[in-house]
């Protein structure tokens, strides 16, 4: 199911004769209701980084004459304008999140209830797989990673039950994992409203796959790419990039970024975007009641400025 599903249609405001851009095309639920909202002359690109997210989009959408698929992460979005020879784009999606398909049935270890190998690759031909880092990093390293990206608090605690569990026998599949994390869990914790390696799985695939300096990268080259008036739409699932795309969006609006004991102006910046709304937009509690994953979304919308 995708998540906030009407309320990213309408966001993107589509129009005639526009080029929009599903950056994370997942299973297509999103570029599968963007399509039937779309006008005849107007086209939909859709990227994914990972092989069976576009072998799954291609044979949902079909062989509609406006979709375009291509197999590329969203930072990679110049880049793949450029081979279309595309100067500017209309509306952007980013969904955050992982797709159903990734989580049961890609079989790499992104769900921690399954003995799959502990891989979280989105894209398989890339290397490291969470596999090498979690057998690989010292426990400092580690307890680094659980910190930054998974805002785990207990990031020393769990670091140090990894490496001694290692020293025994290598940590090959997801559940062999969640299984150290749940074993130094104490019980005095519980009972657990999500299972205790949430975050410990969240670290890790977002260090596999570089999701936070893709994000970076994305958020600084995209006031280039787009034409005055076009929306970008992130959906994002933890606090981590959601708090990037907050920034980015409140920096695009404002105009003098000098020291504000600068008696004039001195930078000459003028606002790239302009917020649709102040505030993330989250689910209301009826999808989160027939999609449980949707309760952690949070959607922000900005619309390009004329420069």
């Amino acid at each position: 199911m995708p998540v906030l599903l009407q309320e990213t249609v309408r966001c993107l405001n589509l129009k005639p004769e526009a080029i929009y851009v599903d950056g994370t095309t997942g299973s297509g639920g999103h570029s599968l209701e963007i399509l039937s909202h779309l006008p005849e002359n107007s086209r939909l690109i859709c990227l994914d980084r990972d092989p069976d997210a576009i072998r799954l989009s291609r044979e949902r959408l079909g062989s509609d004459p406006r979709v375009h698929f291509t197999q590329a992460n969203f930072s990679d979005l110049a880049g793949v304008m450029r081979d279309l020879t595309i100067e500017k784009i209309d509306g952007i999606l980013l969904d955050l999140g992982m797709s159903s398909y990734q989580i049961e049935q890609s079989g790499r270890g992104f769900s921690f209830i399954r003995e799959e190998p502990l891989d979280m690759r989105m894209n398989p031909n890339h290397k490291p797989a969470g596999e090498h880092l979690i057998n690989s990093l010292s426990a400092r390293s580690l307890q680094t990673l659980l910190w930054e990206y998974g805002e785990e608090r207990r990031a020393k605690t769990l670091a140090r039950a990894v490496v001694k569990a290692r020293e025994k026998e290598p940590i090959k599949t997801a559940a062999q994992l969640a299984r150290i994390i749940e074993a130094a869990t104490p019980r005095s914790h519980g009972p657990w409203k999500r299972h205790p390696a949430t975050k410990t799985f969240q670290a890790i695939r977002i260090a596999v796959n570089n999701e936070m300096d893709n994000l970076e990268t994305f958020l600084r080259k995209i006031p280039n790419l787009m034409a005055a008036e076009g929306r970008l739409v992130v959906i994002s699932y933890h606090s981590l990039e959601d708090r990037q795309v907050k920034k980015a969006m409140v920096h695009w609006e404002k105009t003098c970024t000098c020291p504000p004991d600068f008696p004039v102006c001195g930078c000459d910046k003028t606002p790239a975007f302009k917020r649709v709304f102040k505030k993330g937009q989250k689910p209301e509690q009826a999808e989160i009641h027939h999609n449980p994953r949707a309760r952690s979304a949070i959607m922000r919308v900005a619309e390009r400025i004329s420069s």
